[in-house]
């Protein structure tokens, strides 16, 4: 039998998602927990791996086992069994063919900025801070030059693992609401760090630092060096993945659960 979960985190106290031996993982947790449940271990294979201190309010992960629990077991039993800033949101059977990662046809994420003089304490770790104020226009402009398939190799972590940087980006947009700046990006897939050196990059074009067509310029160059810092993890969320209707997957909402512009 297999089984897909909606899983939220707050992931400034973890290592990531993925499973270390040196550190807390989100991964480590989630299986702890359900294999409590089980009453047997348990495996979990999630949609997109998270980073130090990346959030998620929308991970889907999916794990098989032959022990049958009332949905609630699974849910309420396991939330339980972990700590307060990680949490399932819902669960649904599914079928064999079913895999969260390979599966999933899009992803989608939001970078926060906060955008104000004095920093928010009540942020801490939750949004990325940045005195100076930004065009948020600009950047979205600068943004539009991402849109559609590219190679994305000025936007890649040197440790990347991926076997190429071809990506496609169906939408990216830049959007104030008051002190709050949002960047939301939904691609087919994303590289190591990709978000994170796109919003460092167009943080500059909001800066004022470098002009609206150098976003374009950078991402023909293919050469990481020449576009911005790897911006802060504090303000990074793994939003989505999505996948076709017949899985009957929800879909998180994300007014809900973020800041809604």
């Amino acid at each position: 039998m297999k089984m897909a979960l909606g899983i939220e985190y707050q992931g400034t106290q973890y290592c990531g998602w993925q499973s270390q031996e040196h550190c807390i993982s989100v991964q480590q947790l989630i299986e702890a927990a359900l294999s409590n449940i089980a009453n047997e271990p348990v495996s979990v294979q999630c949609a997109g791996r998270t980073d130090t201190g990346v959030h998620a309010i929308g991970q889907v992960v999916h794990f098989e086992t032959t022990v049958v629990r009332h949905d609630n077991a699974w849910i309420e039993g396991a939330n339980t069994k972990l700590p307060r800033d990680i949490r399932i949101t819902w669960l649904r059977q599914v079928p064999d063919e079913f895999n969260a990662r390979f599966r999933a046809f899009a992803r989608q994420y939001r970078y926060v900025i906060y955008n104000r003089n004095v920093q928010a304490a009540i942020l801490a770790s939750r949004a990325t801070w940045v005195r100076q104020r930004l065009d948020e226009n600009a950047m979205h402009q600068a943004a539009q030059a991402l849109v559609g398939e590219h190679d994305f190799t000025s936007f890649r972590a040197s440790s990347c693992q991926a076997a190429h940087a071809n990506r496609d980006m169906q939408s990216i947009s830049v959007i104030r609401n008051g002190d709050f700046i949002f960047i939301d990006i939904k691609a087919n897939a994303f590289l190591h760090h990709m978000v994170r050196n796109i919003a460092g990059s167009l943080i500059k074009v909001g800066k004022g630092a470098k002009p609206i067509d150098w976003m374009a310029e950078v991402l023909d160059a293919k050469n990481r060096r020449l576009a911005g810092m790897t911006a802060p993890a504090d303000g990074l969320y793994f939003v989505n993945a999505f996948y076709p209707e017949k899985y009957d997957l929800p879909e998180n909402l994300l007014d809900t659960l973020l800041w809604n512009p």
